[in-house]
């Protein structure tokens, strides 16, 4: 009875226009029309002008300010991405829409709630029934029947479980969930990905009956074994210099509308690291993160890095505040440019870099040696969710840097 007493209250307060937040735990729920549960945790702190929400994703923290309450209506929007929240205060949580910018629709809205709790998948089947700790290869079939390859790294302790799937273009990210019983769960939150994984154990080496679930629709079976020695061939997603093409060149306005060309003064006797990119990426904004930092520490040393955006809109306006979020964000020192490409136009490559073959990842790295000629590609990034894949990839884009400045 006193519950009720206190829940009609605050809803009443709502409605009256005097909301306010409440600090604590909450589970939110992307209501998807066949149900499987892409959940997420949030914790709300402060009050009035000093309210965050702080997303978790495993061992990622995503700090959200920019909240604005009017009467019962609660207006998000995510740090990264063009991406927001609507919602109701309804006084026992929280119902509305998630905003996603598209490339050819201006919203996608998909229906999300936030209630009071902190367990995101309860572990009602019972304790583990093995432990899945390791390296998977990974088979997930395309909605037209093809197979993809990935690898999954997991981490159990308990009925916890954490890790990530990585793909020949880069990976899915700090994921979190269970294992109760026979039964895996988990997913993942960050302002662009809203993903789902199930799936069912068969001993200790097979995983069967997998189902990924992505945003308001997608949806790929999938199925694993155990193997320590998986790897992934990159080089389907690899872009590559086409041999006796003209020089390298470019220009393009960078986020304030000044015009920046490669054979600029500052690029000649470099080595340039090219960065493709999509403000729309959530593995290129782990890439920036890197890149930003790398560039800080080692720009004395003759190295630059140029960032070529490939965006959902060929409008600059829309692009580069999107990207400035980016730059703002990581506290991103080098050059980001919009190349007024989208990123589905089929002659994206044609129209910004000629000599290349197709753009197939976002990201990819292009190194160009000191004399401005290409000398190495590399496609997708290994987030810092991939553990032991991301040191590898830190050490070999230093060794390759490190090899060019010695010319």
């Amino acid at each position: 009875m006193r519950f009720a007493i206190i829940a009609a209250i605050l809803l009443f307060s709502c409605r009256s226009g005097i909301c306010q937040s409440r600090p604590g735990s909450y589970v939110g729920r992307f209501l998807r029309a066949d149900g499987l549960p892409i959940v997420f945790h949030v914790e709300i702190s402060g009050k009035a002008a000093g309210e965050t929400w702080t997303i978790r994703n495993a061992g990622e923290r995503i700090r959200v300010t920019s909240i604005r309450r009017r009467g019962d209506s609660v207006f998000i929007d995510m740090p990264v991405f063009e991406s927001s929240f609507r919602l109701r205060d309804h006084g026992q949580g929280y119902t509305g829409d998630w905003v996603k910018a598209g490339e050819r629709q201006p919203e996608i809205l998909q229906p999300v709630e936030l209630r009071p709790g902190a367990v995101t998948f309860p572990p009602d089947r019972g304790a583990a029934s093995t432990d899945i700790t390791g390296r998977w290869k990974v088979a997930f079939t395309r909605p037209n029947g093809t197979q993809r390859a990935a690898i999954a790294e997991f981490r159990q302790s308990g009925q916890r479980l954490t890790g990530t799937f990585l793909t020949p273009t880069g990976d899915y990210r700090y994921l979190e969930g269970v294992i109760s019983g026979d039964s895996l769960q988990l997913s993942c939150f960050d302002g662009s990905h809203a993903y789902y994984f199930g799936a069912r154990l068969e001993g200790p080496d097979r995983i069967l009956d997998g189902i990924f679930a992505a945003g308001l629709t997608h949806m790929e079976p999938w199925t694993a074994e155990r193997d320590a020695e998986a790897s992934l061939d990159g080089a389907s997603a690899r872009m590559e210099w086409v041999p006796g093409s003209p020089p390298l060149r470019f220009r393009f306005p960078d986020l304030d509308s000044n015009v920046v060309a490669l054979n600029d003064e500052r690029f000649r006797g470099k080595v340039v690291v090219l960065q493709i990119l999509g403000s729309w990426c959530p593995n290129c904004m782990d890439e920036t993160a890197f890149l930003s930092e790398y560039y800080r520490k080692n720009r004395g040393r003759g190295v630059e890095v140029i960032g070529l955006a490939y965006e959902y809109s060929t409008d600059f306006r829309r692009s580069s505040r999107s990207l400035a979020k980016f730059r703002d964000r990581f506290g991103v020192e080098y050059p980001m440019l919009v190349t007024g490409v989208t990123s589905s136009d089929t002659f994206r490559t044609e129209k910004t870099l000629p000599g290349f073959t197709p753009i197939r990842a976002f990201p990819t790295t292009i190194f160009l040696g000191r004399d401005g000629r290409v000398r190495k590609t590399e496609a997708g990034y290994a987030g810092p969710a991939t553990g032991r894949h991301h040191e590898a990839f830190r050490r070999e884009f230093e060794e390759t840097v490190d090899a060019l400045l010695r010319e």
